[in-house]
């Protein structure tokens, strides 16, 4: 080693000059993990927002008593055709807000069109359904209770006629509408399910990230979110909900019945609109908890997570991904799953009363 050859107090000062130039150096040419971590999180703070447990709005309040009267008429099956449907059938708190089929079935074993997506914070996205025709959830709830193949009334006045023969509910709807001289109506229920399903919200350790908490992704999951970014995947899934905001087409590089091998071709919005150019468009799905709820796509063809990842960029972005982009997505999707709500996961006693069939 060359021994220093100024006076101490210099040789001591170069010293430490030259040592600062070398940190300098080496910090300007190789990018610490820190800086690393930080670029990507400002990155992702352009694209999403951490989940607020306040969804309610000016138009849709939740207050105590709507949300009490909400809870129960979403898990009572009584409102039903026949007794045997809730919302909560299609909704399951154990399958973290679906019911695990390709699609569901609903009074007299009826067979929907489409996959239940979750309902869990189905409140964040612009409009409900796969073809986007509710317009909020408390018109899906609304409207559910004389859909065919869901409740399956012919018209609210049954719906009415159940509700009354159940003791307990007729205060519950005074109290939760103390202004309206008869609040038992079809659109006050909607009212009443949509405040409860605004309570439906899971905040995951994605947004303990988005809020500063780096360190609670994974090696594995930060990967998997530059993947995630890079790969274009957030152009359609961005925002507090990940998805929920737009309409695209399914299947822009190609036909997607071919890759899900669905067995129905399913038009889409064009089933509503009769406008070509919805031709295979439906509503974006948000991704939250999307690690919990197969199976996948509006008409539940695909069976896995790492297959609908390689669908969705081979169709929607014109894609190869490779093992490792799919697994490390994979493990970014996984800090998407949240913790079930309270009153969600412990299904509340409802108001005592028999069926009444009309």
């Amino acid at each position: 080693m060359m021994a220093c050859r100024l006076s101490g107090s210099k040789c001591q000062s170069f010293s430490a000059l030259t040592l600062l130039g070398i940190v300098l150096l080496i910090h300007i040419l190789v990018p610490s993990n820190a800086q690393s971590e930080d670029s990507l999180l400002v990155k992702a703070r352009r694209f999403f927002q951490p989940l607020s447990e306040e969804t309610a709005t000016p138009k849709f309040p939740m207050t105590r008593e709507l949300v009490e009267l909400g809870r129960a008429l979403f898990f009572d099956p009584r409102l039903s055709f026949d007794g045997t449907v809730s919302c909560a059938r299609c909704h399951q708190p154990s399958l973290y807000g679906t019911d695990a089929l390709p699609k569901s079935v609903g009074v007299e074993n009826r067979p929907n069109p489409r996959n239940a997506p979750t309902i869990l914070n189905a409140a964040l996205q612009f409009s409900a359904h796969w073809y986007g025709d509710r317009t909020s959830v408390e018109d899906q709830a609304a409207m559910s209770l004389l859909g065919p193949a869901s409740f399956g009334n012919l018209d609210f006045s049954s719906v009415k006629a159940k509700i009354k023969a159940v003791s307990g509910y007729e205060k519950m709807f005074a109290m939760a509408f103390p202004s309206e001289k008869d609040p038992v109506t079809q659109q006050n229920c909607g009212k009443a399910i949509g405040a409860y399903e605004r309570t439906l919200v899971t905040p995951a350790p994605f947004d303990n990230y988005l809020r500063g908490a780096a360190k609670t992704l994974s090696a594995g999951a930060v990967a998997g979110l530059t993947e995630f970014l890079a790969t274009g995947c957030v152009s359609c899934h961005g925002g507090i909900a990940l998805g929920g905001r737009e309409f695209r087409k399914f299947g822009i590089f190609g036909d997607y019945w071919e890759l899900t091998g669905s067995s129905k071709v399913d038009k889409g919005r064009f089933n509503v609109t009769n406008d070509p150019a919805d031709l295979y468009v439906f509503k974006v799905p948000g991704l939250r908890n999307v690690s919990m709820t197969p199976p996948y796509f509006h008409d539940g063809s695909v069976e896995t997570l790492s297959q609908a990842i390689r669908l969705m960029a081979d169709l929607q972005i014109g894609k190869k991904l490779s093992d490792q982009q799919v697994d490390s997505m994979v493990d970014f999707l996984d800090t998407l799953t949240g913790k079930l709500p309270v009153g969600y996961a412990v299904p509340p006693t409802l108001p005592p009363g028999g069926f009444k069939a009309r």
